[in-house]
């Protein structure tokens, strides 16, 4: 892999992800310039992460050759942002969902046509390892013709995009129904730590199926799951030969032989291993069904996904497929706004086929 050098747009929460990946992975990335209109925030990036700042869209974009610019910002900025630099002629990895709702989504697309701009969104989740893994031994046929998956790992549109990609859907249409559920729970780690003390708080869960024809899924959310030390995801994945539950499958190799088996992590630096520690990959009985491709970065999962998207988007920007189009995200993020609209209102409602759909069927064509 050569060196892959891009920009980021944006200072906050998640801009850091893809710094503490490049200083992890110097011979792979190299974060060449960022847009930060905080001055102040600016030169604080620049003693930190040795990074050269800029205040300006202008300013960042003639800064230098960049192979694409990350865009990570707020809701409401993401669209200016994406445009202006796809009017540049810079591709642009943006954060997920790259528009607020439908109307802005729809106008986003038809823009992003006009100047033929080439996009794709930065949707870690389908590249975390046990994520993959799952999607991979699915995709294997051994569970046969899949037509139900449960998903419980990810709020909204994150939890769509693996509901899509594990039942193999595209932009089909679906007929949804959903609720909310409150319950008491002991409040756990948040983004910046462990709890200073017992807190019992509100639990709010979202639950609604998703039915696209012969296909159903079942998504069960609930935002405390991200971080609670008590509060467990959860996927099941059903097929006509076989069924996948969390890291467990079961399928038949013939009507009379049964196949069991764990999906086995495998990371190194445990006990006597002297390898260092980092995260090899996933096996599946005698198969591999993920293998790191960040192997010897010491990286948490979410930042190999993270980083796993920053290199699909550099082979689609020399001519590769598409990593994680617009089209998906914007279907995921659609499907999730009827998806909250039904459980918000209680009634069953039916999705429509969008403008990037056909889009989508152009571009294959």
């Amino acid at each position: 892999m050569s060196l892959i050098e891009f920009g980021i747009v944006g200072r906050g929460w998640r801009a850091d992800f893809y710094l503490r990946i490049a200083k992890a992975l110097p011979q792979h990335f190299a974060v060449r310039a960022m847009l930060v209109r905080d001055e102040e925030r600016g030169k604080e990036i620049e003693d930190e992460w040795g990074v050269k700042t800029y205040r300006d869209m202008a300013s960042f974009a003639s800064s230098g050759p960049l192979m694409f610019a990350v865009v990570s910002v707020p809701w409401d900025a993401a669209p200016s942002c994406t445009l202006e630099l796809a009017e540049r002629g810079i591709p642009v990895l943006t954060e997920t969902p790259p528009a607020r709702d439908i109307p802005g989504m729809i106008a986003l697309y038809e823009s992003l046509r006009k100047v033929k701009g080439r996009v794709q969104v930065a949707e870690q989740y389908l590249y975390q390892p046990m994520h993959a893994a799952r999607i991979a031994f699915t995709r294997s046929g051994k569970l046969g013709d899949v037509s139900q998956v449960q998903v419980s790992a990810a709020h909204g549109y994150h939890g769509i995009s693996l509901i899509r990609k594990l039942l193999g859907i595209d932009f089909e249409n679906a007929v949804i129904k959903g609720q909310r559920f409150t319950s008491k729970l002991v409040k756990g780690p948040g983004r910046y730590g462990p709890p200073e003390s017992e807190e019992i708080g509100n639990s709010v869960q979202d639950i609604a199926t998703l039915c696209f024809g012969d296909k159903l899924a079942l998504f069960d959310f609930t935002g405390d799951q991200y971080f609670s030390w008590i509060r467990k995801n959860r996927i099941l994945v059903r097929g006509s030969h076989g069924e996948l539950t969390d890291e467990s499958f079961r399928y038949l190799q013939d009507f009379q032989t049964p196949i069991y088996g764990e999906l086995r992590r495998v990371d190194t630096g445990h006990n006597g291993n002297l390898e260092g520690y980092y995260h090899r990959g996933i096996t599946a009985n005698h198969e591999w069904v993920y293998v790191n491709p960040f192997v010897l970065g010491r990286l948490s999962d979410d930042e190999i996904a993270i980083a796993s998207s920053l290199a699909k988007m550099a082979d689609y920007v020399q001519g590769g497929p598409a990593c994680y189009g617009l089209e998906e995200a914007m279907q995921d993020h659609y499907l999730s706004i009827m998806m909250q609209a039904a459980i918000e209102s209680g009634e069953e409602l039916t999705t429509t086929t969008q403008p990037w759909a056909y889009g989508s069927e152009q571009a294959s064509s």
